[in-house]
């Protein structure tokens, strides 16, 4: 008979399992199991010919959202795609064994990340446990489309994912995470860089994260001004005075006046550095390899660095060998005893930019010092930088003050019409 709602309704458990066959679809019926659960089933051929093995595919358990009618639908596709010799249940084999993005995510973290940073690779190791993996890692991957992408990005703006406490109160390396805007549109551009280690693999074919327009986040842009840099270097002193520890104190310096990254000076090495030259030729960066020139005021402060035999660091730490450790605590103190609330040490590094954009450097001068690969990256000071553009506004400015300031060389008189 034909399956309507009324039969399938209408069908009773008996002793054993059994199966009312459509009238209509070849193969299609509805089974009920002794406890009267009842199920879409269809049955075919696996290949061609009398000898193909015949097999039973269950479409689905009876009920929202399988009707007799989305049934018999879904099984004349699914006897179409056989008909092309294609097989359905290998098909949800395959599926099934279609890995995570939690595990590809592990995978790449196995596989993909040798040209990375250890820095970097920390980073994406925390992005991917604390908001990845939670949002997104017991989707297969085939499954991830750019709406999850999207409603991934924000739920970590909207803070979803955020982590303040470990167990009992207590808090660990790591344990506070707090989502946001900037951490939402690395996390997007990690999913992206994932999912391009899948195609490379040849585990999928396209990228669900390409074109996903990223949350807009706002640049951090602080510049010491010249009483801020005279109160840090009063506070310089009084820390190394009260340590008598020339090292910490003197990296600061240091990056105030390279402009180097943090990681580039705790790590220096005196082999690195020519002094005849008055250059550091560091072998390894974010950037790669990379020179930095030394002026003045930093080969003083190289050169006033003792240097302790067996440590090839510039920056000595108090075991022996090994470099300084310890380095937030003495900006946290020097910070604070200069009046500098929010700065941050990588704010040395913009200074030093900002300086130079102010003194009329040349944007990709600055971007040579920085060690900037991407021009696009050096655009953030191009509003310090004493161009041709600003240099002509100025000029037309003082130009039409002058003219406004300007007595009148004789008096106005009004003049009268003629009167009809």
């Amino acid at each position: 008979m034909r399956l309507t709602k009324r039969v399938v309704d209408a069908a009773g458990p008996g002793a054993s399992m059994a199966v009312i066959w459509d009238a209509e679809v070849k193969g299609f019926g509805l089974r009920v199991t002794p406890n009267g659960a009842k199920s879409y089933v269809l049955n075919y051929r696996a290949g061609r010919g009398r000898n193909a093995p015949t097999r039973r595919i269950t479409i689905g358990k009876h009920g929202s959202p399988w009707t007799p009618e989305m049934a018999r639908k879904e099984a004349l596709r699914l006897l179409a795609e056989i008909a092309k010799g294609e097989d359905p249940i290998e098909e949800r084999k395959a599926a099934s064994r279609m890995m995570t993005f939690g595990e590809l995510a592990g995978l790449y973290l196995a596989e993909g990340v040798g040209h990375k940073k250890p820095l970097t690779l920390r980073s994406d190791r925390t992005r991917i446990e604390r908001h990845l993996k939670p949002l997104l890692g017991a989707k297969r991957i085939d499954a991830v489309a750019r709406l999850d992408v999207e409603r991934m990005q924000r739920d970590v703006v909207a803070g979803k994912t955020t982590v303040q406490k470990l167990e009992k109160g207590k808090r660990g390396p790591g344990a506070v995470v707090r989502g946001g805007k900037g951490a939402a549109a690395q996390c997007v551009a990690l999913v992206s860089t994932i999912m391009a280690f899948a195609m490379a693999r040849g585990l999928l074919t396209e990228n669900p994260a390409r074109g996903v327009k990223k949350a807009p986040i706002r640049k951090m842009e602080r510049f010491l001004s010249d009483a801020e840099m005279a109160r840090l270097a009063e506070a310089l002193d009084a820390e190394t005075a009260r340590t008598n520890d020339p090292y910490p104190t003197a990296a600061i310096r240091m990056l105030l006046f390279t402009g180097c990254r943090r990681s580039e000076i705790v790590t220096l090495r005196w082999e690195w550095i020519d002094l005849e030259r008055s250059m550091i030729f560091l072998p390894d960066s974010k950037t790669g390899r990379k020179p930095v020139y030394l002026n003045a005021p930093a080969l003083t402060v190289l050169a006033s660095l003792p240097r302790q035999e067996g440590n090839p660091y510039v920056i000595c730490g108090h075991r022996a060998g090994a470099a300084y450790v310890g380095f937030d605590k003495v900006w946290l103190r020097v910070r604070k005893a200069a009046g500098l609330d929010g700065v941050r040490l990588h704010d040395l590094r913009h200074s030093f930019a900002s300086v130079g954009a102010t003194g009329g450097g040349s944007l990709l001068v600055i971007g040579k010092l920085l060690g900037h690969h991407n021009a696009n990256t050096t655009e953030r000071y191009a509003h310090l930088s004493a161009d041709p553009v600003r240099q002509a506004a100025e000029a037309i400015g003082k130009r039409i003050e002058a003219a406004m300031q300007q007595k009148p060389k004789g008096e106005l008189v009004e003049l009268q019409g003629k009167r009809a």
